[in-house]
């Protein structure tokens, strides 16, 4: 009654004020039945038709629901309409639809590679980016890097370009698909454009390109990515090799030296070796004398300490090495004859006070 109301009405009839008149206890419940075979019919003609029955019941109706249903389908038929088109060839009913959702249908689109209609789908229905536009052109760039017939910076610049700074995408996750298609060079391209240095480094890492991670993870400023980095060089290299490698980047060596200082004493050692760094050899022994509690360790550390000084023909640090030497020497002396304990790493004055007052 409500579609024949509508012919008339369009026929400028009187007949439509008098159907309408009919259904008037029923005129909510018309639209809503119009609008649902609207959703049903496959031939547009016929959904305009009934889609404009709906919006001529609506006009007299003050309920929301009725209104809102209608721009609900209306965006619908639209989305349904294009996915039928013979180019696309997706013939889906709208009980097909509501039962797998517009997100599945998306991927369907994505996996037919229909990736233009998709993004349309996505911002035409206001999808959330992350939801929408941003992963079907994550999917289309992953898809961009198998193609093995296209040079790779081609295929770079053209992710770059149509990619750009959109939000929700991760060009990391593009460029491990590329190394996933043996296209390192891609890879490194593509990682160029990421701008997060904590999702760049461990794939240079996974791909052995350590000095470029190195120069990324230090380009960041990020100290947790440079210790990551200097640590998978320390396991992976011969430590020669890897203390060489460390002397073209001073900001991760200094980084290295600092935490040797704390956990390897050893390798800091060797480092200073390398160098050949006498003074610094010197004081990493004295330091180490300190913190012994035997005569014998502490004169074995001063005597290894004197050894780089005179290397390194360094008197005035020499010259307080052997006199400390000499002190330790005389208050062990003092220990066994006076049999005094306790004089061990006193200082000169407070010797000859322990001793004075004997």
């Amino acid at each position: 009654m409500l579609y024949e109301a509508m012919k008339e009405f369009e026929k400028k009839s009187a007949k439509a004020d008098e159907y309408i008149r009919l259904i008037k206890t029923k005129l909510s419940e018309a639209v809503k039945q119009c609008i649902q075979a609207a959703g049903s019919e496959f031939e547009q003609t016929l959904q305009r038709g009934l889609l404009r029955a709906a919006s001529f019941g609506k006009s007299f109706v003050t309920e929301l629901e009725p209104h809102k249903k209608f721009v609900e389908m209306c965006q619908i038929l639209r989305v349904l309409n294009a996915v039928r088109d013979y180019t696309v060839g997706v013939p889906l009913t709208l009980v097909q639809l509501e039962k797998m959702s517009m997100t599945v249908l998306i991927d369907r689109l994505i996996l037919r590679r229909q990736y233009c209609l998709a993004i349309r789908i996505s911002n035409y229905l206001k999808i959330p980016k992350t939801d929408g536009e941003s992963r079907i052109l994550a999917h289309w760039a992953c898809y961009k890097v198998q193609q093995t017939n296209k040079d790779d910076e081609d295929i770079a610049q053209a992710i770059a370009a149509k990619l750009g700074d959109t939000p929700g995408i991760s060009y990391t996750e593009i460029a491990s698909k590329a190394l996933d298609c043996g296209r390192t060079q891609l890879t490194i391209r593509l990682l160029d454009y990421e701008s997060k240095a904590a999702d760049q480094v461990p794939l240079l890492i996974e791909m052995k390109k350590n000095q470029l991670a190195l120069e990324k993870a230090i380009e960041s400023g990020d100290t947790d990515l440079v210790y990551m980095v200097v640590m998978d060089l320390k396991e992976k290299q011969p430590l020669k090799e890897f203390l060489m490698t460390l002397r073209h980047f001073p900001i991760a060596l200094s980084l290295f030296v600092k935490y040797c200082k704390e956990q390897d004493l050893k390798t800091l050692e060797n480092l200073y070796k390398i160098d050949d760094q006498f003074l610094n050899l010197g004081l990493l022994h004295l330091h180490d004398s300190c913190t012994k509690t035997t005569f014998d360790d502490r004169t074995a550390c001063l005597k290894e300490s004197l050894k780089y000084f005179n290397q390194g023909n360094l008197l005035f640090p020499k010259q307080i090495v052997e006199e400390q030497i000499k002190l330790l020497e005389r208050q062990k002396l003092f220990e066994e004859q006076l049999r005094l304990p306790g004089l061990s790493g006193l200082s000169v004055s407070d010797t000859i006070f322990q001793v004075w007052f004997w």
